[in-house]
């Protein structure tokens, strides 16, 4: 384990000089923001690619030396800084592998960034439908048995997309199983790990997808480690991906002008799990275990444990989620995300030092629960349904650009073909994709997000019960 954190000690060295500016940002180290004291107290670190800062697009010190740290911390054979989120990883990752044309086997509850990538790659998509998980209810893992059907029928795919963990913290039982066929067949896995940075710290985490063998994954440091919004990883572990083709299209899809707060916020969360120990993660488990017990006295209240000990699910008896994540904000708590059953809180990857205040907050939760006895009961009805392992789109997404489209009501596009992707967020799995055909179940499921108030991304008008579809 190393204490070192090369990016964090450059650029509080380089400020320590106090340096003279006369070069981009504009705001000249924070002397000319008019932003609030707190904000442009951390402007002073916002820098360029200057002598001593090394440089993320063609690292050669404290950058390369972070990101070789890096790839030793999660036995990778080379990892990277991402400073536009796992969106610019998965994005980079998809066109490294793919070709305008081919056929890519996607795990159909991807998130919505997937789904662009495959657009702009300008791809065949081949979805598999993942498992009902009915602990967490949510949509979890694909089946081997899944995998193996659309590699059967789609033997020319040029690379297998998984995402591991879902949103919720479900884990896979059979992902060491599917890699390792894929593998057999020559096909890369690329997975989106975005819930997955923590997973470093061991059992009883489960285990990350680059353990199993998986040739690319991304993370999203910011999501479950110290990390700045839109700070991520990603590692390249197979035998199957070009490097530099990765390397290639990270530089197509990051900013020329990476930001340094973020890759040292990145350097230190990569400080952070590394150098979590036993005796860190023994002191989180018990904390969590004491929480855990105490809200679960709470009458009413129902608590989900998941495959991850970082998400936990809280459900109220006779409640939808989005009432109680409306009761909750009400006594100040803001969870991760609501969903008809439930809300999804993700606990803090915290060490013996840091002082979260469970105590007030099993308080808090309590006054939320009570509070919703005068809420109309509103049990969520949605069970899913069958859908076929393997399915590919009707159209293209190109032949969708080109179609004539038109605005129905959402009741009516039963059978017709979406125009667009429509994305309950979060988690930004969509619920339906440009170019896939509204389903009963589809549009059952869309109901029952606007009658709880989710919030629906996308190209809509659902305020006028309106999307848009082709005639076909």
């Amino acid at each position: 384990m190393t204490q070192r954190r090369p990016v964090v000690d450059a650029v509080v060295q380089f400020q320590s000089r106090r340096p003279i500016s006369f070069h981009v940002p504009g705001h000249k180290h924070g002397l000319l923001s008019g932003l609030p004291q707190e904000l442009k107290a951390a402007l002073a670190y916002d820098m360029t690619e200057l002598e001593g800062l090394d440089d993320l697009h063609a690292p050669k010190a404290a950058i390369k030396e972070a990101e070789d740290l890096l790839a030793n911390t999660y036995g990778s054979k080379k990892s990277y800084f991402l400073v536009n989120g796992t969106t610019a990883g998965n994005l980079a990752m998809i066109h490294a592998v793919c070709r305008e044309g081919e056929h890519v086997i996607v795990q159909r509850n991807s998130h919505k960034s997937i789904f662009h990538a495959l657009e702009l790659a300008h791809v065949k998509p081949v979805y598999v439908a993942p498992e009902w998980d009915e602990a967490s209810k949510s949509a979890a893992a694909v089946a081997l048995s899944s995998i193996v059907a659309a590699i059967d029928e789609y033997p020319e795919a040029k690379a297998v997309v998984l995402t591991y963990p879902n949103y919720y913290g479900v884990g896979s039982s059979e992902l060491k199983a599917i890699i390792e066929f894929c593998h057999e067949h020559e096909i890369p896995v690329l997975v989106d790990e975005a819930h997955g940075a923590h997973l470093a710290a061991g059992e009883p985490f489960p285990a990350s997808a680059l353990a199993y063998g998986a040739d690319v994954v991304v993370q999203s440091a910011h999501k479950t480690l110290p990390a700045m919004t839109m700070g991520s990883y990603l590692h390249i572990a197979g035998e199957l991906v070009e490097e530099r083709m990765v390397r290639k299209y990270l530089r197509v899809f990051q900013s020329s002008s990476p930001s340094y707060p973020i890759m040292a916020s990145l350097d230190d969360a990569r400080a952070y799990i590394q150098n979590y120990s036993v005796h860190d993660k023994r002191d989180f488990l018990e904390k969590r275990f004491y929480f855990i017990s105490s809200i679960r006295r709470i009458p009413s209240l129902e608590v989900v444990e998941t495959d991850d000990p970082l998400k936990l699910l809280l459900r109220v008896d006779n409640r939808g989620g989005f009432q109680l994540k409306g009761a909750l904000e009400q006594a100040g708590i803001y969870v991760e995300l609501a969903d008809p059953f439930q809300v999804l809180l993700i606990l803090p990857l915290s060490k013996p030092w840091h002082a979260y205040p469970y105590a007030e907050i099993r308080s808090r939760i309590k006054e939320a629960v009570q509070s919703m006895r005068l809420l109309e009961k509103l049990a969520p009805s949605f069970r899913p349904g069958h859908p076929k392992p393997v399915t590919v789109p009707e159209l293209s997404f190109e032949e969708v650009d080109l179609s004539v489209q038109e605005w129905v009501p959402y009741t009516r596009a039963i059978g017709r073909i979406s125009a667009a992707m429509l994305t309950p967020y979060p988690p930004g799995v969509p619920l339906v994709v440009a170019g896939e055909k509204w389903t009963v179940e589809k549009v059952e499921e869309l109901s029952d997000y606007l009658g709880a108030g989710a919030e629906i991304q996308g190209d809509h008008r659902l305020s006028e019960k309106l999307v848009s579809v082709i005639p076909w």
